[in-house]
């Protein structure tokens, strides 16, 4: 585990009063130094407060799959931790499916669905790419919004 998230969680746990001893997962957005820092920076300002990825990958790395109810320590690429989030919401859709409100909710770009489907065409087709599997309009995404709980 990277250094300090250990005790970031135990300064999460002291605030909340959320028990030391709860599993959680530990992870970034994105692939990207920026991308993590960015996205990771819009959660902390109340901005964006859902994520996606594609379900097959979650098959792939169930480790890194959200968990309803779930704790995550959303680190930047480095590991250096920047927020505690719950997960409040998990559905499955096609890409093609994914709507306007989901899209707002992801705080990304100008929040538009368009702008959605551009970044997320573009992302998911080179994770598929590069894990040797297929993307493409049906296939199946993994909508996940969360509720930021530290820093607050």
């Amino acid at each position: 585990m990277a250094d300090g998230v250990e005790e970031f969680w135990a300064e999460f746990c002291d605030a909340t009063g959320v028990k030391p001893d709860e599993p959680y997962q530990v992870w970034y957005f994105g692939n990207t130094e920026e991308m993590a820092l960015e996205l990771g920076q819009l959660v902390i300002a109340g901005k964006k407060f859902a994520t996606a990825s594609l379900a097959v990958v979650n098959e792939i790395k169930p480790h890194e799959a959200p968990i309803m109810d779930g704790y995550s320590v959303v680190t930047d690429i480095g590991g250096k931790p920047m927020c505690v989030i719950r997960t409040a919401e998990i559905r499955h859709m096609p890409f093609a499916e994914v709507d306007a409100q989901f899209a707002a909710d992801e705080g990304e770009g100008d929040r538009s669905l368009e702008y959605w489907r551009d970044v997320h065409r573009q992302y998911f087709s080179r994770e598929a790419t590069e894990l040797g599997i297929e993307f493409n309009d049906e296939s199946i995404v993994c909508c996940e919004r969360f509720e930021l709980l530290y820093p607050r």
